[in-house]
């Protein structure tokens, strides 16, 4: 069972995106529409996160992304499909020392837009992102050795954020 590893904020997440950005822009040239650095290591006042940074990929047809499995591979990401989203293609990298996710959505799949909008209500609301932060170190010391539970635990707070997120983004976003 994979450990939970949080780790304090750092430069180097922003460094280890730019580096993967490059990469995955040469895979995807042709199917590429955008790409974002997500998650915890993107929003510095969280303050803590795991050691793995979430990339979003914005491509122009999701079926074709299967294309590009072998490449990957070779890349050391490991193909999950769906994953249990629908419209999705994940690519876990560094099996059980992960150290990237790659979500992939077809423009216009609305997670584009819930996992932006929670990024950017987190930058814009560091109270909040505080708020995740000490959940993070608090579940992680609670559950060290299971990651599973962590995730769980953590997911009722994830999921208030998220509805905050949408309801801010109504006021402040326009796309």
């Amino acid at each position: 069972m994979r450990k939970t590893n949080i780790l304090p904020w750092t430069k180097d997440w922003e460094k280890a995106y730019s580096e993967e950005e490059k990469l995955l822009k040469e895979i995807f040239k042709d199917e590429l529409v955008d790409i974002f650095h997500i998650g915890s290591t993107s929003v510095q006042a969280i303050g803590y996160a795991k050691p793995i940074i979430d990339i979003l990929v914005v491509a122009k047809d999701i079926e074709k992304i299967d294309l590009y499995n072998e490449e990957l591979i070779k890349e050391g990401y490991e193909p999950k499909g769906k994953n249990g989203i629908l419209g999705r293609r994940y690519f876990p990298k560094g099996r059980e020392s992960r150290t990237h996710h790659v979500h992939i959505f077809q423009v216009g799949n609305e997670n584009i837009k819930t996992h932006l909008d929670f990024k950017e209500y987190l930058l814009k609301q560091p109270e909040d992102a505080i708020r995740y932060g000490n959940l993070k170190i608090k579940l992680a010391k609670q559950y060290p050795d299971n990651h599973h539970k962590y995730q769980t635990e953590k997911q009722e707070f994830v999921n208030e954020l998220v509805e905050k997120a949408r309801s801010w983004a109504l006021q402040y976003i326009s796309y």
